[in-house]
């Protein structure tokens, strides 16, 4: 009798060597036979330790609490990769280290499961219950796999709903990762959920413009450094529209003249910078004083100050005291 080999072959190319069903696929990668046996756990554990290729398997509504897939002694963890663990129970499974890199968790139970130092770049995480799940050093990857989903989608209703799913990713990561105190990446996941929202608000809507700037200028509270930045490129641009404009210093008029020589020039632009960093910061010495045009920009400056350091002082407290 002819042994036929399982057809599985992973995206890498990598074909699978067991024996085949009647449909040409071996138990682990046939999506139509349902895995509900009581040993399927210790089979699976069995089946790593063989260090066999495990890509692609198909354990959908699978039964694997407490599974034990930690590959010891070495470096790297099972390959995983591709694999379908669809509402697969895997209340606290031990998956150190585990490469999950485009497997699908979709609502699979991972309550109290160890992922430290999983990879789950572009893994299916919709509607993954990660509850107490431990989850410092995973590798997210940059974008979940919706979010990518959505930028190569060309049709606009299934770009709209990989947005939204991608939201729901992305807001589901955010709280868990909040419970566990994984603060700094949870607050990446919270401004990819308000850039995906942002992206399903009608292009020219000014709610979209409007969320849009938050994001440049504060990056929605998690980039205080950007307020910083953005601090510094207004104080030398006011710098600039006063020192061609002039200030006064004492009954003199600061201003660029090509008449003067440089280092005068060069001495006018400090004290317009002089004045536009105590303007800016609401400090008002009274020294200089604006005259002109350059009284509208200084109300300008002042006025935009006051509000961009309150806002820094805000979204710094926040980061500080999470």
């Amino acid at each position: 009798m002819i042994e036929h080999r399982c057809d599985y072959i992973s995206p890498d190319g990598l074909p699978c060597t067991e024996s085949a069903d009647h449909n040409g696929r071996c138990c682990w990668h046939d999506s139509e036979q349902i895995k509900s046996n009581n040993n399927l756990k210790e089979e699976l554990e069995t089946r790593a330790k063989t260090n066999l290729p495990m890509q692609g398997f198909s354990l959908r509504r699978s039964q694997l609490v407490d599974i034990n897939l930690v590959h010891h002694g070495s470096k790297q963890g099972y390959d995983l990769r591709y694999s379908d663990f669809y509402r697969a129970n895997m209340q606290k499974a031990h998956l150190f280290n585990a490469n999950l890199q485009q497997a699908s968790l979709m609502k699979a139970h991972l309550r109290g499961a160890n992922m430290h130092c999983a990879n789950l770049e572009d893994a299916n995480l919709l509607g993954a219950r990660l509850e107490d799940a431990r989850l410092d050093n995973v590798h997210w990857g940059h974008y979940v796999m919706q979010e990518k989903m959505a930028r190569k989608s060309s049709d606009p209703a299934a770009r709209q709903d990989y947005l939204e799913q991608a939201e729901e990713v992305y807001r589901n990561l955010r709280r868990v990762l909040e419970n566990e105190g994984l603060f700094e990446q949870a607050g990446y996941f919270f401004r990819r959920e308000m850039v995906m929202r942002r992206y399903q608000m009608p292009y020219y809507s000014v709610r979209r413009f409007v969320s849009r700037m938050v994001d440049l200028f504060c990056g929605y509270g998690e980039r205080p450094l950007r307020i910083m930045f953005f601090s510094v490129f207004l104080i030398f641009g006011f710098a600039v529209a006063y020192f061609l404009n002039g200030v006064n210093d004492g009954g003199k008029l600061v201003k660029f003249s090509p008449d003067l020589p440089l280092y005068e020039n060069a001495e006018n632009f400090f004290n317009a910078l002089y004045f536009s960093v105590v303007t800016f910061t609401t400090l008002g010495f009274g020294d200089i004083t604006p005259s002109g045009w350059s009284r509208l920009f200084a109300g300008a400056e002042a006025f935009i100050g006051s509000f961009t350091l309150a806002l820094f002082v805000v979204v710094f407290v926040k980061k500080m005291t999470r």
